[in-house]
């Protein structure tokens, strides 16, 4: 009973931070997933680099981004996204 004593504020240090930084790292996880499996062509994203521009092709692991007014073609991977700004300007309307 006393060595079980001891390693109960361990125990406790443990699971608060399982609870203050693992979880929510996974539900974060699981959202970013689901954003990028639900892109589509025409959607708007931002990238992580902050590059603003619509989808035009879609892959399995790389999309293609037109961006700016000369209407550049951009070949990325879908972890380079950052943000998808369709879904906020149509719940807005």
């Amino acid at each position: 009973m006393k060595n079980l004593g001891s390693f109960l504020p361990l125990l406790v240090v443990i699971v608060v931070c399982y609870l203050f930084m693992f979880l929510p790292e996974s539900k974060r996880r699981k959202k970013y997933n689901k954003m990028i499996s639900e892109l589509k062509v025409n959607d708007q994203i931002v990238t992580k680099g902050g590059m603003i521009g619509k989808i035009i092709n879609i892959q399995e692991k790389e999309i293609t981004v037109q961006t700016g007014p000369d209407r550049v073609k951009i070949k990325l991977t879908k972890n380079s996204i950052f943000n998808v700004l369709s879904d906020k300007t149509k719940e807005d309307k």
